[in-house]
């Protein structure tokens, strides 16, 4: 108990120490802001459909789920391209993904992305001006862009943004990095044409929604919407390993599941494993983006091999299932027993239509 208290005090001085950091970078975010807004600083706008997708914080909204709902939703009528900065990549410049690109070179979400798409052009460039000029001499039939994470980034004007934030960590609640999560002004909400409140549990209220559209102080030309995810049967990871076991008949409450995870916040995943799939769970957490070097794998099936119940597997989400892939270390006796939960975006309140209809329209009236 006393160790407990210990650590919650330091914690909050820490937060103390913190604030007056946080009160600088939240000047100079103001002040970058402001500049773009009176034009010292420019904006570069294309005359194809550009649609941003992201956040005002860090950790996960949710943009890469939401991002594909998009592509599911162009991707039959119209010639779209979707650009991402490629967090944590080992490369600079542009790279267009492929199949023969790795998670390491693009990152893994954009890797995710074009495997789940693959006849749908996926790049990165961290210059997304340069991207998306590049993309362009590449195809210059490309209808829209879909620009993953980049509702802070300011060089491109888009022609749509929708701003994602967290059900449990609403940006009107947050406060600027590193005291809180902000990475942008509260206040850049009002750029947005679409809200959406993301990771939302399944039986919201009708009054928790109204009371969130009053906290925002929703503008008459913004629409807000509100998602969950949706999470599928767990898949095996190496499906060329063991093509005939792709999917696994887990008995709930009675397999052991080893969770392996490097995601900003495991906390949803966790809580689906455990009320649906099986409450016999080791967790076994990572940072976000989480490169698996051999000592990690070494650990991960010390653990596996430890566990006493023979009715056992290795779930991981859907992202690290990505980086995995590409991990060299990985010996074919455990490929086949790594499954991952694949997830997906859903809406809330009978939405989904007017959601799709305003997407759709847009790209049809401002398509080149």
């Amino acid at each position: 108990m006393l160790a407990q208290q210990n650590t919650i005090i330091k914690n909050k001085f820490l937060r103390i120490l913190l604030f007056p950091v946080a009160l600088l970078y939240g000047f100079i975010i103001k002040i970058r802001n402001l500049l773009y807004d009176i034009n010292v600083f420019s904006s570069t706008e294309f005359q194809q459909v550009v649609i941003s997708v992201g956040n005002l914080t860090v950790g996960g909204t949710g943009k890469t789920p939401q991002t594909e709902y998009l592509i599911n939703l162009l991707n039959a009528n119209f010639n779209i391209a979707v650009l991402s900065r490629g967090y944590k990549r080992k490369t600079k410049g542009f790279v267009m993904v492929s199949h023969t690109t790795t998670s390491e070179e693009v990152g893994d979400e954009p890797k995710q992305i074009h495997s789940k798409f693959n006849n749908t052009k996926v790049a990165v460039c961290e210059k997304r001006v340069l991207g998306i000029k590049t993309l362009l001499e590449k195809d210059n039939k490309i209808t829209a862009f879909i620009l993953d994470d980049a509702y802070q980034h300011r060089k491109i004007k888009p022609s749509f943004s929708i701003l994602l934030t967290d059900y449990s960590n609403l940006f009107y609640e947050d406060k600027f990095l590193p005291y809180g999560t902000l990475r942008d002004s509260v206040s850049q909400y009002r750029r947005a044409n679409i809200i959406i409140v993301t990771k939302c549990p399944i039986d919201l209220k009708l009054v928790d929604k109204n009371n969130i559209i009053i906290k925002i102080k929703l503008m008459p030309s913004q629409s807000i919407y509100y998602t969950y995810i949706k999470y599928g049967t767990p898949l095996l990871c190496f499906n060329k390993i063991a093509q005939n076991e792709s999917q696994i008949k887990i008995q709930k409450n009675k397999t052991t599941i080893l969770i392996v995870s490097g995601i900003a916040s495991s906390n949803s995943f966790v809580k689906h494993i455990r009320e649906k799939i099986s409450d016999k769970i080791i967790e076994l957490n990572y940072p976000d983006h989480h490169s698996y070097n051999e000592k990690d794998i070494q650990k991960i099936h010390k653990i596996f091999t430890e566990i006493k119940n023979s009715d056992k597997i290795i779930l991981t989400t859907e992202k690290d299932a990505v980086r995995l892939r590409d991990n060299i270390f990985i010996k074919d006796e455990l490929k086949k027993i790594i499954f991952y939960l694949p997830i997906q975006t859903d809406f809330l309140f009978n939405s989904t239509e007017t959601f799709n209809n305003q997407i759709l329209n847009h790209v049809r009236k401002n398509q080149n």
